[in-house]
């Protein structure tokens, strides 16, 4: 009977530290394995790359629509722009213009 005493006396000494380890591994393996852990960086370097490429691209394709609409000012438009745009969407020729089809 002492030996059992002995025996739940420990276990109760020792379940909180038990269960703080327990509770500490979880983080600390989370830390490492988890999605936003030490071994997820290099993934993060990865799509950081990808997505700097993609920022670049529409960046460059921002100024370009940028240089359109300065283009298409009210108070000082580029009438070549303009002619293009509207014989574009009217569907109009000239008379003495050839249309080349793409296709």
């Amino acid at each position: 009977m002492a030996k059992r005493s002995t025996f739940s006396v420990l276990l109760r000494r020792t379940w909180l530290p038990a269960l703080a380890l327990v509770v500490m591994a979880f983080f600390g393996g989370y830390a490492v394995l988890g999605p936003n852990g030490v071994l997820a960086y290099g993934e993060y370097r990865h799509q950081l790359a990808a997505k700097k490429v993609t920022y670049e691209a529409l960046d460059h394709q921002r100024a370009e629509l940028r240089n359109r609409v300065n283009l298409l000012d009210h108070r000082h438009a580029n009438p070549d722009l303009v002619d293009e745009l509207a014989r574009k969407k009217l569907n109009v020729v000239h008379p003495d213009e050839i249309i080349v089809p793409l296709n």
